[in-house]
């Protein structure tokens, strides 16, 4: 789709020079940032999302610091318990 846009000069100056060093059209630069805009909206509406599930690889680590330290304090003999 065609459309006509106002652009300041200088951000108008500095995306065509980063079109010309990509080697690619002035269009292919604004779509690509438009995109890149749009998803990046999508993402932030729920930033809490970023996070979620990162941690769920450390159960099994837990569990093994958990076995090693129930290990350890079946080594204490029981008058040093106290």
């Amino acid at each position: 789709m065609k459309t006509t846009l106002e652009i300041p000069d200088p951000i108008f100056r500095r995306a065509k020079a980063a079109a010309a060093e990509r080697g690619i059209p002035f269009r292919a630069l604004v779509s690509e940032a438009l995109a890149d805009k749009l998803r990046e909206r999508h993402q932030d509406s729920k930033p809490w999302m970023k996070s979620f599930g990162k941690l769920r690889g450390l159960h099994a680590e837990t569990a093994k610091i958990n076995r090693i330290i129930q290990e350890e304090f079946g080594r204490i003999e029981p008058e040093d318990r106290d």
